[in-house]
């Protein structure tokens, strides 16, 4: 889950089947009875339907939590200053979990490191700017935390093949969706 109405579909879908939920926030559930009292089979089918997955291994659960900490982040960079966070810490603190064995973990498992992950969801974050023609290229870096336009310029054109204004004037290009970035 990696936006609010992933969330009301999840929370929708859970209790159509009886589900009490106790808490529920991007890419986790809390409910009222321990896990070995649900109907884990309702629930896997329930979610497969509407594109989502039941993720019971730890090491998933841990590689999900990363992702959607980053996603979070990036895309509600309201609520943080993206040119003062050091991800590595962040992401260790909101985890609970020493950054190396997270970093070593989330590389293993999806063959990009976290850094990278990083700046394939920034880079889909100014394709969403750029598409909405709200802000100047030198507004998008600011606000996603680049040092300077050249350095996102050739970030995105280093991630995409394109520069910012060919994929601004390019309509038939498209957007990727923010959980299936790898």
């Amino acid at each position: 889950m990696v936006c609010p109405r992933c969330i009301k579909v999840v929370r929708d879908e859970l209790q159509n089947i009886g589900v009490k939920i106790s808490n529920i926030s991007l890419g986790e559930v809390e409910t009222v009875l321990p896990t070995e009292k649900l109907p884990l089979d309702r629930i896997s089918e329930a979610l497969l339907k509407n594109g989502f997955e039941l993720i019971d291994d730890r090491n998933a659960k841990i590689i999900e939590g990363i992702k959607n900490v980053i996603i979070s982040v990036i895309q509600k960079y309201e609520d943080e200053d993206l040119t003062r966070i050091n991800f590595p810490k962040y992401i260790s603190k909101k985890l609970d979990k020493d950054y190396n064995y997270l970093s070593t973990l989330f590389s293993k498992t999806e063959g990009i490191t976290i850094e990278h992950y990083i700046i394939l969801q920034k880079i889909e974050k100014v394709k969403e700017y750029l598409k909405y023609n709200e802000l100047t290229l030198s507004e998008i870096a600011y606000k996603l935390g680049y040092s300077s336009v050249q350095h996102l310029s050739k970030q995105f054109k280093k991630n995409t093949g394109l520069t910012a204004s060919e994929f601004k004037n390019d309509h038939t290009i498209h957007r990727k969706a923010i959980d299936s970035i790898k």
